[in-house]
C-alpha cells in the first residue's frame, strides 16, 4: 500500500466519523464509544500496515 493510499484511507475514515458525530443524532456515551472503536481499529489496521502486528488474526495451538 502506498502512502497516498494510506493518506486517503485515513481522510475517508475521518470524514466519515465526523459524519456519524456531526448528524445522527446519539447519546454521548455511544458516540464515545463509536470514536474509540474506531481509533483502536485505525491504531491495529496501521499497526499490521507498516509491519509491527505480522501474526494478526494467527493462533496457533500447541501439538502434543
Amino acid at each position: 500500500m502506498s502512502l497516498i493510499e494510506l493518506v486517503v484511507t485515513l481522510i475517508v475514515v475521518g470524514f466519515l466519523l465526523w459524519l456519524v458525530n456531526t448528524y445522527i443524532p446519539m447519546a454521548r456515551p455511544i458516540k464515545n464509544i463509536i470514536n474509540i472503536v474506531v481509533v483502536f481499529a485505525i491504531v491495529l489496521w496501521l499497526l499490521y500496515t507498516f509491519g509491527l502486528l505480522n501474526s494478526l488474526g494467527v493462533i496457533q495451538v500447541p501439538r502434543r
